[in-house]
């Protein structure tokens, strides 16, 4: 399992430490402002990821179903299938965003004072699309084709190569928000390349490239399967627009600027939970394909006491480094910085509570029990935090946006507990 899950776990927090140095970058070379109007342009990142998302962890479900049940050939036609699809559909989100990146920016909140930061980042970001839904269905594929290393190979580099073209582009070449964004498509692109390289000259895997046959049934089962990830990927755009929002309306952009910074530590925090849960799923997968009841009981155990144990870590954590965070992007002494602290102290409490929900979801995902799943996630990233942003603000003031995260947690887990006991006798967990 450690084999499995320890390199997924490195390339999404990987992932989430070069998305802070991106905005470290921002905010100390081109200022609060441009981290204000990266967090905008965010809803349109996460309906990118919700796509290669639910594309792969769905998709690599139905892979790794059919590996443990030995076919191979129906996996690799699946796989093929999958890529060509999520290509397809990144160019058409690259043209959108590129033809009306004025309108769409408008639409997510950017005001005057912004307003062509939010543009020019949305625009460049645009042009990388197809390589950012490739990026993300390669992480997921690499582990279920048995290669988790080189995931985490292909992570790391697209990740070094952000970061060394964010300090080029932003600071020596004076590109400003423009850089940040070329920089984060760089860092897109060199991933794909490598897995679409391995994948199509390893004929000898379980997984490879072969000619795409249109399968409706296969695309379907996928994109239903993986409806939950891409349930809880929307749900973050439209709560990151909400808190947008609601901060624009009560403290401006110093309070945008905040929230951002809080959020950046959230994916941190984070990306050990989605890490994990995405390196176990095809253990998962394979064991209940092959009706090994015994070691997805084992899997399921351990996978409980890691999460448990990391959600405790992640809670202190927050408190013990959330100065050191914050004076990442914002200088101790100004108004952002004492927002951002305030409200780390209480967002933290989230943290308890987010890792239980998020490897539950997964894990009936990798049971190919979507209609949970979807379920799970759309009460946990959608209807609870919505639920919460909009009547905690009014009860508490400021320190209700703060809480908004740690009360739907709190719900989810409730509701995430309650099906795991309903349905363990089905599966056998």
């Amino acid at each position: 399992m450690l084999r499995f899950t320890l390199p997924s776990i490195v390339m999404m927090v990987f992932n989430a430490f070069y998305t802070i140095v991106d905005g470290g970058f921002v905010s100390n070379f081109v200022g609060t402002g441009a981290l204000s109007a990266v967090n905008i342009v965010y809803p349109t990142q996460s309906l990118t990821l919700a796509i290669g998302i639910m594309l792969a962890t769905g998709g690599s479900a139905v892979c790794a179903r059919q590996m443990g049940q030995g076919d191979d050939q129906g996996a690799k036609h699946s796989f093929s299938l999958l890529l060509f699809c999520g290509a397809a559909i990144g160019l058409l989100m690259a043209v959108v965003g590129t033809v009306f990146a004025g309108p769409i920016v408008r639409l997510l909140g950017s005001n005057d004072a912004i307003f062509q930061y939010c543009y020019d980042y949305m625009f460049y970001l645009s042009l990388f699309v197809p390589f950012a839904i490739l990026q993300v269905m390669f992480q997921f594929f690499f582990t279920t084709a048995g290669r988790p290393g080189l995931g985490l190979a292909a992570t790391l580099l697209g990740g070094v190569a952000n970061i060394v073209f964010d300090y080029i582009l932003i600071v020596p070449a004076n590109l400003g928000i423009k850089g940040a964004a070329i920089a984060t498509g760089i860092g897109f692109v060199l991933p794909s390349v490598m897995g679409l390289l391995y994948f199509s000259f390893n004929r000898k895997g379980h997984l490879c490239l072969v000619k795409p046959v249109l399968n409706l049934q296969i695309l379907g089962e996928s994109c239903i399967n993986g409806s939950s990830e891409m349930v809880s990927n929307l749900a973050t755009a439209i709560t990151t627009l909400l808190f947008n929002l609601v901060m624009m309306n009560l403290l401006g952009e110093d309070g945008v600027a905040a929230i951002t910074i809080i959020f950046y530590a959230q994916f941190l925090f984070t990306a050990v939970f989605f890490g994990f849960t995405s390196g176990v799923a095809p253990l998962v997968s394979f064991n209940y394909g092959a009706e090994n009841h015994t070691r997805l009981q084992k899997l399921y155990r351990l996978s409980l006491i890691f999460v448990g144990i990391c959600s405790a870590l992640a809670f202190g954590g927050s408190l013990l480094l959330k100065g050191t965070v914050i004076r990442a992007f914002a200088k101790p002494g100004t108004a952002v910085y004492a927002l951002a602290e305030e409200g780390m102290t209480l967002f933290a409490i989230g943290f308890l509570f987010m890792g239980f929900n998020i490897f539950v979801s997964g894990f009936f995902t990798a049971l190919s029990n979507g209609r949970v799943s979807a379920i799970l996630s759309f009460l946990r990233t959608l209807v609870f935090i919505v639920a919460a942003i909009l009547l905690l603000p009014l009860l508490l003031g400021i320190n209700g946006v703060w809480l908004s995260i740690p009360f739907a947690e709190l719900l989810a887990a409730g509701v995430s507990a309650f099906y795991l006991a309903k349905l363990k006798p089905n599966y056998n967990y």
